[in-house]
């Protein structure tokens, strides 16, 4: 069946809003095929990935005519969402980035009803749905992890990453920090297509080091590190080094009404992180959340080392390819001095509309399996390097060689599955969450550019956080 634009989607949920029923709700036509929507949040080429995964949903479930929506953000999405949950038609899928889970679990629909179902009470203990094979209890520890809440499945996971050391081979050698030969896995060869870099820093202090020996280059590179001032790089730190967020457990307890923006593990990172920044060895471009400046820096090499998503994976070893050099991926550097803990997930994860008819709701719960079962899981790593989501995925890609082949690509997996299952490394629920990065991130910009005290502004940062925290719970919680 031939994929639907953007403005037809758009105008298809205008129709179902103008009809005054749910986009998501079955429209039988006089062929008798149901249709239903989903929004995700890439326009780019995972867009067109996943439009042929609901190509071939549809070709082989005739009775469904599916709409994709993509946003170019998940902020993007969450507000389309909203606004169309409000007028009374959203999708019967969306997904949300995983920070946005406490906003999802507290949406409602324009008559007061929660706006989301729990996926797995809607599997209701089946074992397949529609002919397709439910994969939730497959999916792997750490993304089960954090999606478990109050007992339950509530979203079905699906682009999952984690945060990654990327640098550049040829620096690194030039500095006599690389054995080529001594950080090639058994069974690879240098030269490919990049492979996981057992010889890159580990820890902070390994990475100060590193960065010396880099910088006394006679051809240094304008810096040694850089990564994105972006509220999840504090948030994984702080889950390293058996740290929390929040109170209630992280919000996995019950609903949190503290945040705790000035721990000692938020300024052990802060503070490390404001070193390297004062040696010189950490470069900033000046903008909040920049992303694309981070992987320009490795790929122009004017730094040797990045911070950036699993999800940045492929892009970044093609881009090194083609500039003439390895691109190698290791464990996100971690505080040495205290126990580590976990690193998070990041990524996003697709909620079921609650309300929907049997017909619709099966539909969209057996597109869920069929999107995540082991040959579209492991394609979806192929194209992308967001993790396998399933068991099943990793061993499909273990028995076809891909790891072999390409190392770095299991770099995220085998980090993730190091986490202890605490609180800290599920990661936080919590209100606000969105606002709460943002005030993280304009305090570090002030230590980074103005020279705050970093104790005093995030202090201040704390104060700031727990405004937006307890403003949040005051419009959602049940006892407000």
């Amino acid at each position: 069946m031939q994929t639907r634009s953007k403005a037809a989607a758009i105008t298809a949920a205008l129709l179902a809003a103008a009809g005054g029923s749910l986009a998501a709700t079955t429209a039988k036509a006089s062929t008798d095929v149901t249709e239903f929507g989903i929004s995700i949040g890439f326009t780019d080429y995972r867009l067109d990935w996943f439009n042929e995964v609901v190509d071939e949903f549809e070709a082989n479930h005739p009775e469904f005519d599916i709409t994709v929506e993509g946003f170019g953000s998940y902020e993007d999405l969450l507000q389309s969402v909203t606004l169309a949950a409000q007028q009374g038609s959203p999708p019967a899928i969306a997904q949300y980035f995983e920070v946005a889970t406490q906003e999802a679990r507290d949406a409602v629909t324009s008559e007061g009803e929660p706006l989301f179902a729990s996926v797995e009470a809607a599997i209701d203990g089946r074992t397949e749905i529609l002919g397709e094979p439910v994969i939730l209890g497959d999916v792997v520890s750490a993304v089960q992890d954090y999606y478990t809440l109050d007992g339950e499945f509530t979203s079905m996971p699906w682009n999952t990453s984690s945060t990654l050391l990327y640098a550049n081979a040829s620096i690194l050698e030039a500095a006599g920090l690389l054995d080529v030969a001594g950080s090639v896995p058994a069974g690879s060869e240098p030269g490919g297509s990049g492979y996981a870099g057992e010889s890159l820093p580990q820890t902070w202090e390994e990475i100060r080091a590193a960065c010396e020996a880099i910088m006394a280059l006679d051809d240094a590179p304008e810096g040694c590190i850089t990564w994105p001032n972006h509220g999840w790089f504090f948030e994984q730190s702080i889950g390293q080094q058996g740290g929390l967020l929040a109170n209630q457990e992280n919000g996995r307890a019950g609903r949190a009404d503290e945040v705790f923006l000035d721990s000692p593990e938020m300024m052990a990172f802060v503070d490390y992180w404001a070193g390297l920044a004062e040696s010189g060895d950490y470069i900033y471009s000046g903008n909040q959340r920049d992303w694309e400046f981070t992987q320009n820096a490795l790929i122009s090499q004017n730094v040797a080392f990045i911070l950036t998503s699993s999800g940045d994976g492929t892009a970044l070893y093609e881009s090194g390819q083609e500039a003439g050099f390895e691109v190698l991926a290791g464990r996100m550097p971690y505080n040495g001095e205290v126990d580590y803990a976990g690193n998070l997930i990041g990524g996003a994860t697709l909620w079921l509309v609650n309300g929907l008819d049997d017909t619709v709701q099966d539909g969209a719960l057996a597109f869920m399996q069929f999107l995540n079962n082991p040959e579209n899981a492991a394609d979806w790593h192929r194209i992308s390097n967001y993790i396998p989501i399933t068991n099943a995925a990793v061993d499909l890609l273990e028995e076809e060689g891909w790891f072999e082949d390409r190392p770095y690509a299991r770099v995220a997996t085998d980090q993730l599955a190091l986490a202890d299952g605490s609180p800290a490394a599920r990661g936080a629920i919590l209100g606000g969450f969105v606002q709460i990065r943002d005030v993280m991130t304009l305090a570090m910009e002030d230590v980074l550019v103005s020279g705050a005290d970093p104790a005093d502004r995030f202090a201040e940062a704390a104060e700031e956080a727990q405004t937006a925290l307890d403003d949040y719970n005051a419009l959602y919680a049940e006892e407000g």
